[in-house]
């Protein structure tokens, strides 16, 4: 059975800002947030999709917002169609399962990156001088190793080209010392909790990053959470530190870019049937470890 990528939602009268995954339409005081089935690498986007990816980092986040729901206060108001307005009920078919109504926030200008390992933007960093965004690590380090004790390594917000690496410094000054610590201790406790969590379904989380918004002077998780997009799960059971590991995320997408004779410049090259049924079968394996469901359409 061949299954068809979603690549762009439209509803007439309800613009949509159209991301890089998400297509997000403000509903005045709400959002309507969906996850399309585009796939991003190097912050391009492909031209095809990966079938059921919009719908399988809906239900994971879901699956987040509602396990970590004592800890931390979230946007989900609900991801039941029923919910939704009227024109986005009558095309249930395109957004049920991939779309949540969420509260609208002040989203902060800070990507907030926590490492547990060191790989990716860290481990080159880290090579090159011993630290990541400014953090000293001890001499010696192995890549992917996992670190002494999780970092908070924030990013710039980028709104075209690459999200940029900055000391906790600048974001002090992006958005004010006592947010700052706030979002260092809150992501970092999350991070945590989620880890723990993930290892004892074997599943390591190497890295995640998270959105934060602030509404009515409360610091609110904003976007997906915990997801193969935003996050470096790796297998526990084949994890070894020194060289690169198998995961469960877009680097799959990432390693077989890197083999094709293209600049990491628009346009992408079209990925190929098995590349796209391998990285659709890596999100469902992490779906499948990490909320002990098996994933319906």
């Amino acid at each position: 059975m061949t299954i068809n990528a979603l690549l762009r939602t439209e509803i007439a009268d309800f613009p949509a800002t159209h991301g890089k995954v998400r297509d997000i339409y403000d509903l005045g005081s709400e959002l309507l947030i969906v996850a399309t089935d585009r796939i991003s690498a190097f912050d391009v986007i492909m031209p095809n999709g990966i079938p059921d990816k919009g719908k399988i980092l809906t239900q994971m986040s879901l699956f987040w917002f509602d396990f970590l729901g004592s800890k931390v206060k979230h946007h989900l108001i609900s991801a039941d169609i029923a919910d939704f307005p009227a024109p986005f009920q009558a095309q249930s078919e395109v957004f049920a399962g991939r779309s949540m109504l969420v509260k609208k926030a002040d989203v902060l200008p800070v990507e907030c990156v926590v490492r547990g390992y060191l790989a990716g933007s860290g481990w080159k960093d880290y090579q090159a001088t011993g630290k990541i965004c400014g953090i000293e690590l001890p001499a010696g380090l192995k890549q992917c190793e996992k670190l002494p004790e999780p970092i908070f390594t924030p990013a710039t917000k980028a709104t075209s080209g690459h999200d940029e690496n900055i000391p906790f410094e600048e974001a002090v000054k992006t958005a004010g010392q006592d947010v700052a610590n706030s979002l260092r201790e809150k992501s970092i406790d999350i991070y945590l909790t989620a880890a723990d969590y993930a290892a004892s379904h074997g599943v390591i989380i190497s890295d995640t990053k998270f959105e934060w918004g602030q509404l009515k002077d409360e610091l609110i998780l904003v976007d997906e959470i915990l997801t193969p997009d935003s996050s470096r799960f790796w297998p526990a059971d084949k994890y070894q530190p020194g060289r690169d590991q198998d995961s469960f995320d877009k680097q799959f997408v990432r390693n077989y870019l890197e083999t094709c004779d293209w600049d990491k410049t628009p346009p992408a090259p079209e990925l190929p049937d098995d590349i796209v049924s391998a990285t659709r079968e890596k999100y469902l394996d992490a779906f499948r470890r990490l909320t002990g469901k098996e994933f319906s359409v």
